[in-house]
C-alpha cells in the first residue's frame, strides 16, 4: 500500500515537472524568459519548453496594434493663450525584449514624450495656425515619436490630434467672428442677387422695347407701303383713263369743302390756286363762241343698251354736264364764303397781316 502511494506521488511530481516545462504561447503574443534572473530568450506563439525552476517568464507582450489616449493637456501657443490638446496614439511592439529591458514603463514615457513635443510645436504657432494645421501637427509628431520611441522596440504607427480646445472668451470671440462673417457672405449673396434681378429686369425691358421699336417700324414699314401701293394705282388709273385738266380741277374743287371741317381749324389760308381752278372749270363748261350748243347724239343701234354716252370731239357739253358744273361751281362758292368768313372771324377786325383776301 505504501508502495502505491509512493508511486502515485511520483506520478504526479512527473506529470507536474513536464507540465512545468511546457509553454504554449497564443498568436500574436511574446513571452520574455529569464534563466536565474537573466534574459535568455523570446518565446514566439506555439508549443515552447523551458526548464522548470530555472528558466521563468518574465513580461508577456501583445503584438497587435494597440491605441493610447491621453489626457487633455495644457499648451500655451505663440500668442500666449492656453488651449487643451487631446491626442491619440497608435503604437505596435515590435521588439519585446527591449520594450521590456530598455524602458520602464514605455506607455508612460510615450505620453510625456508626446506632451512635450506637443508644446515645442504649437509654442511655435497661434492660435490660428493651431486650429487649421492639424495635419502639420500630426505630421511633426510622429516624426519624433517615431525616432525616440525606435530604441524602445515600439513603432509609433500614427498620431491623432483629438481635441483642441480654446479658452472660452476665445470661442465666444471666434464665434462672433464666424457669425459676422456668415452675415457678410449673406449681405454679399443678398446684393448679387439684387444686382443679378435688376440686371435681368433691365435686359428684359429692352428687349421689349427693342421688339416693340421694331413692330412698330415694321407697321409703320407696311402702311407706307400700303399707302404708296394705292397712290401709285390711283395715279395709274388716272394715266390710264388720260384724265385732262379739267377733270382734275373739278376733283380739286370737289376736295376742297373738307379743308375746313377739322374740329380745331381757326385759322384757314385759301390757296392762290383757287381762283385759276375755278376759271379752269367755268371755261371747261362755257358754251362755245357761236353760242350754240351740241345736243347730245343719239346712240346706235348696233350699240348695248346701258352703255354711257361718250362727248364728241367737236361738239359742247351737254345739259346734265352744265348743271352739274353749275352745282360744283356754287358749291365751291359756298365753301370759299364760309372758309372765308370762318377766317376773318378768328383773325379779328383789323385782320391778319399779310393775309390774302380773296374775293366771292
Amino acid at each position: 500500500m505504501a508502495t502505491e502511494i509512493v508511486l502515485i506521488a511520483l506520478a504526479i511530481i512527473v506529470v507536474l515537472g513536464v507540465m512545468s516545462t511546457v509553454r504554449i504561447v497564443p498568436q500574436a503574443r511574446a513571452y520574455n524568459i529569464e534563466r536565474f534572473g537573466r534574459y535568455l530568450r523570446t518565446l514566439q506563439p506555439g508549443l515552447n519548453f523551458i526548464i522548470p525552476v530555472v528558466d521563468r517568464v518574465n513580461t508577456r507582450f501583445d503584438l497587435r496594434e494597440q491605441v493610447f489616449s491621453s489626457r487633455p493637456q495644457p499648451v500655451i501657443t505663440e500668442d500666449n493663450l492656453v488651449v487643451n490638446i487631446d491626442t491619440v496614439l497608435y503604437y505596435q511592439i515590435t521588439d519585446p525584449r527591449a520594450a521590456a529591458y530598455e524602458v520602464a514603463n514605455y506607455l508612460q514615457a510615450i505620453d510625456q514624450l508626446t506632451v512635450t513635443t506637443l508644446r515645442n510645436v504649437i509654442g511655435g504657432m497661434d492660435l490660428e495656425r493651431t486650429l487649421t494645421s492639424r495635419e502639420e501637427i500630426n505630421s511633426r509628431l510622429r516624426g519624433v515619436l517615431d525616432e525616440a520611441t525606435g530604441k524602445w522596440g515600439i513603432r509609433v504607427n500614427r498620431v491623432e490630434i483629438k481635441a483642441i480646445d480654446p479658452p472660452p472668451t476665445i470661442k465666444e470671440a471666434m464665434e462672433k467672428q464666424m457669425r459676422a462673417e456668415r452675415d457678410k457672405r449673406a449681405a454679399i449673396l443678398h446684393a448679387e442677387g439684387e444686382r443679378q434681378a435688376r440686371i435681368l429686369t433691365a435686359e428684359g425691358a429692352r428687349q421689349q422695347a427693342i421688339l416693340e421699336a421694331q413692330g412698330q417700324q415694321q407697321a409703320a414699314i407696311l402702311r407706307a407701303d400700303g399707302e404708296a401701293k394705292a397712290i401709285e394705282r390711283v395715279f395709274q388709273a388716272v394715266h390710264a383713263n388720260n384724265a385732262d385738266s379739267k377733270l382734275l380741277a373739278y376733283k380739286y374743287l370737289e376736295t376742297l369743302p373738307t379743308l375746313a371741317q377739322g374740329e380745331g381749324n381757326t385759322f384757314w389760308v385759301i390757296p392762290g390756286e383757287l381762283t385759276q381752278a375755278v376759271h379752269n372749270l367755268s371755261r371747261a363748261f362755257a358754251p362755245s363762241a357761236d353760242g350754240e350748243r351740241a345736243e347730245r347724239e343719239e346712240p346706235d343701234g348696233d350699240e348695248p343698251e346701258g352703255t354711257a354716252p361718250e362727248l364728241t370731239s367737236g361738239g359742247g357739253p351737254s345739259a346734265e354736264a352744265l348743271h352739274a358744273a353749275d352745282l360744283a361751281a356754287d358749291r365751291a362758292a359756298e365753301a370759299v364764303a364760309e372758309a372765308k368768313a370762318e377766317a376773318q372771324a378768328a383773325a379779328g377786325p383789323s385782320g391778319l397781316p399779310g393775309q390774302r383776301q380773296s374775293e366771292p
